[in-house]
């Protein structure tokens, strides 16, 4: 693995070589600056130095300038003496055309693989913030999650989660007993706020099969980190 990424720098008047030493790339960054000034290109750089050294990359792609990193470039582009001149100008020595190992991933499962994960492995802290649940109806939450493990109910997606609510309320009077008052009106308040995730697109979420970290931490088979790209336009709007 190598000890640094190039950034830029280098040549004449550029002043020494700039490079990112991986050692410190657990640090936050900004990259800002005007339009056309070269921040998703610097991201670009970014993310193949550490697919080269085989870090896998995450990256949330809100344009769909980045679907470019999955395709070399090509000696016949007509910019290509330019590109090569400032490759040079810059002191760029390694410059080439190559694809990076990439995997497409997409929440609504249009441009890229499914993002997925289940209701149970959400939990019921997440899941209330998320719908954002007075104490009284987090309560309801906990409660039913509590049934779920404890009767080994299937937490997939948001249309199990309904179907256990409407059944708590059923049953409230036996449940009231054992895990506290069960308010019908809190019940009704988080099916309505289902209801609404459910309306805005966020039942697609929710299913199997669920992502692990470890789908998004791989190499491919040269040893080069996957760059896995997250179409964000639609997440944006």
């Amino acid at each position: 693995m190598a000890d640094s990424i190039f950034l830029g720098g280098g040549g004449e008047g550029y002043g020494a070589p700039q490079g990112l030493a991986l050692k410190y790339a657990n640090r936050h960054g900004l990259i800002a600056g005007a339009t056309g000034t070269g921040k998703t290109v610097t991201l670009q750089i970014m993310a193949e130095g550490f697919s080269n050294a085989g870090v896998p990359v995450i990256l949330a792609d809100v344009k769909g300038d980045l679907s470019g990193l999955a395709k070399p470039g090509s000696p016949s582009h007509k910019l290509h003496d330019a590109f090569t001149s400032r490759a040079e100008k810059i002191g760029f020595a390694d410059y080439c055309y190559h694809a990076c190992p990439v995997a497409f991933w997409d929440l609504y499962g249009e441009q890229g693989h499914p993002v997925r994960t289940t209701v149970a492995e959400m939990g019921p802290l997440l899941l209330s913030r998320l719908l954002e649940l007075s104490e009284a109806q987090e309560g309801i939450m906990n409660i039913a999650f509590r049934l779920a493990d404890e009767d080994a109910l299937p937490l997939l997606d948001l249309k199990d989660l309904q179907s256990l609510l409407v059944w708590i309320g059923e049953n409230r009077t036996q449940l009231s007993l054992r895990y506290g008052n069960v308010s019908p009106a809190s019940i009704g308040a988080i099916q309505r706020r289902l209801l609404v995730l459910e309306n805005q697109g966020g039942a697609g979420l929710f299913g199997e099969p669920a992502l692990a970290l470890s789908d998004l931490m791989r190499c491919d088979t040269a040893g080069k980190g996957m760059i896995n790209i997250l179409a964000a336009d639609k997440l944006m709007a």
